[in-house]
């Protein structure tokens, strides 16, 4: 068979190969459905070491487990049994004479459950620290509430949400729920949802409060 020509005699240009056709565009992730948060960074504390940090190692030895400071927020750590002698310190010898809060923080598989945190504030030098103490399930700190009267209602709370009782309070009760509430709400085993549905149905007469 002839080849095919043009009509003026020259031989027609041979065909472009074929290009292998692109591999499909992957979808687009679904709204709503964007990667997952990376989990946070661990706290990175650095040393806070001054003439205060001192005096306290110096006065209490042992007693003090770590001076440092996290993102400008400056913290002691002392032992339970030291930790009442701490404050009656930072409020008479220096300064730190208003306490702020007292709160606890939940820590369920470790030996030493939780943070029990003491919040203060000095007027003179316009500072806030934080007294901080790791204490076991079923310890009972000593009450702060003979350097500082008012933590008779603030230890009242921790021991409302965390069941954290403090030896030698005046009134260890209850604050904010009924006395008769079973369970204490900010532990972590205390589940968002749950609650007393016992005192509901009696003293609410509803099924839940949900």
């Amino acid at each position: 068979m002839a080849d095919e020509q043009t009509p003026g005699g020259s031989q027609a240009p041979p065909p472009e190969p074929v290009k292998p056709a692109a591999p499909p565009a992957k979808p687009a992730a679904a709204a709503g459905h964007a990667a997952p948060p990376k989990p946070p960074a661990t706290m990175a504390a650095i040393p806070w070491d001054n003439d205060l940090t001192r005096e306290l190692k110096t006065r209490f030895g042992d007693g003090i487990g770590e001076t440092s400071s996290y993102l400008g927020q400056n913290f002691i750590v002392a032992r339970p049994e030291a930790a009442i002698s701490v404050l009656e310190f930072l409020k008479l010898e220096a300064d730190f004479d208003y306490l702020v809060d007292i709160t606890a923080v939940d820590w369920p598989i470790r030996t030493e459950r939780f943070d029990l945190v003491y919040i203060l504030y000095s007027f003179l030098r316009n500072e806030r620290i934080r007294l901080k103490t790791f204490i076991a399930d079923g310890y009972k700190p000593e009450t702060a509430v003979d350097v500082h009267l008012t933590a008779n209602w603030l230890e009242r709370e921790v021991f409302d949400m965390f069941g954290i009782e403090f030896a030698g309070h005046p009134h260890m009760t209850r604050i904010l729920l009924p006395e008769e509430w079973q369970g204490y709400p900010l532990r972590k085993d205390y589940g968002i949802l749950q609650q007393d549905d016992r005192w509901v149905q009696e003293n609410l007469g509803i099924e839940s409060g949900q």
